[in-house]
């Protein structure tokens, strides 16, 4: 048996076979009963691999979601085997870390404040720490618009899917722990708080034992250089980022993406050839690129391929983005979840039942107006759609008139 313990084919069809066991309701103490002598020192890349293999064969990423938590305790002892790689200050995964060390923290006095009487000074105390904690926003949105898009080019799309999916959830369990403790309700700010815990310290030990490990191996250090140079336009959770590590970016000879766009546009502003006709007048490309981003909106263009070719970098954006999302198959910059209604918005608009699908949702106390517009060409034909995304809270208190300025 030992020599087919060494073929890979062999181990992964084993290790979906744990997965789908627990899909039929197997109990998790029994399969790891059954398993833990067949499978042995299974490796990070190995669990990541066999989710992908599961996903690329049609198993719902919902229920490789629904299970992750499940067959995290099952591979529980073969995973604290493996180190957490470590990087140096600066590093994107150092970074990472250093972030989970602080949601750590705060989880800690989270848990502490729980055991409390439900006082007011408590309470007050618990709206802070849960605050706190809601900065792990930072720390997700950089995974799914910097660390997913670049393994999903090499291949490797099946687990950041799942991934994406445990964020949405624990965004949902911190959202119902904030309720829970304005309503004061005892019992449901604890079993709330309790889960929302839980689920964190969960992806914390998946994205050590399993992401990151897997990331540095498929990742090359021109990725890890370009989402360093990306990590400011959306930011930190608690951390300052060192920067030991920002010396490979001094050496690196390869431009970032935007670098090339910004010495693109100033050869065209010299060499007067970024002149283009339209429909009704001349811009250069310098002329249209400032317009669309001094937009008091967020657009977003998606080809008739389904691929992500442009969003406006405005001064205020409504929705993170990142270099990282140009050419990435538009149903991947959405969660699991969501993914069912984009292909259906655009599979209506490329047989043209459709000619609008829009959205409106209260975000941090702004009300946010959300439009999909597809496009045609002169031949009727389908080139793709247009994301528009404005934040309308203003307009939308708009009473009477205004016919004077009045500044």
């Amino acid at each position: 048996m030992s020599e087919f313990l060494q073929n890979d084919s062999y181990k992964q069809a084993k290790l979906k076979e744990i997965i789908k066991s627990l899909h039929d309701g197997k109990p998790v103490e029994q399969v790891k009963k059954d398993f833990e002598k067949l499978i042995k020192n299974v490796s990070p890349e190995e669990i990541s691999a066999m989710e992908n293999a599961l996903i690329q064969e049609g198993f719902p990423v919902e229920e490789v979601q629904r299970l992750c938590d499940v067959h995290v305790a099952v591979f529980d002892a073969s995973l604290k085997k493996y180190k957490s790689p470590k990087k140096m200050p600066g590093h994107p995964v150092h970074t990472y870390k250093q972030e989970n060390k602080e949601a750590k923290t705060i989880l800690k006095r989270l848990k502490k404040l729980t055991k409390k009487t439900t006082s007011q000074e408590n309470l007050s105390e618990l709206k802070k720490e849960l605050e706190k904690i809601s900065l792990i926003e930072l720390h997700f949105t950089r995974k799914e618009n910097q660390l997913f898009p670049r393994l999903e080019k090499t291949g490797f799309t099946g687990p950041s899917k799942v991934m994406w999916g445990k964020h949405d959830e624990i965004r949902a369990m911190l959202k119902k722990a904030k309720t829970a403790v304005e309503g004061k309700d005892t019992k449901l700010i604890k079993n709330s708080i309790s889960e929302l815990i839980s689920a964190i310290k969960n992806m914390i030990f998946m994205e050590e034992k399993i992401l990151y490990p897997t990331s540095l191996r498929k990742l090359t250090d021109q990725d890890w250089i370009d989402i360093k140079r990306e990590e400011p336009l959306i930011g930190y959770a608690w951390v300052k980022p060192g920067n030991l590590w920002d010396i490979n970016i001094a050496r690196s000879k390869q431009k970032h993406p935007i670098e090339e766009n910004i010495q693109h546009k100033k050869t065209e502003e010299k060499t007067q050839t970024g002149v283009h006709n339209l429909d009704t007048g001349k811009l250069t490309t310098e002329q249209i690129n400032l317009m669309l981003k001094n937009l008091p909106i967020d657009v977003t263009f998606v080809d008739k391929n389904d691929k992500v070719l442009y969003y406006s970098e405005g001064r205020e954006r409504i929705f993170p983005r990142s270099p990282s999302i140009i050419g990435r198959d538009v149903q991947n910059c959405h969660p699991p979840k969501s993914v069912h209604i984009v292909n259906r918005i655009v599979e209506s608009f490329k047989k043209k039942e459709k000619d609008i699908a829009e959205f409106w949702l209260t975000i941090n106390d702004k009300f946010i107006h959300i439009r999909y517009f597809p496009i045609y060409d002169d031949k009727g034909e389908y080139q793709g759609v247009i994301e528009v995304s404005q934040d309308v809270t203003e307009i939308r208190a708009l009473e009477g008139e205004r016919r004077l300025l009045d500044w």
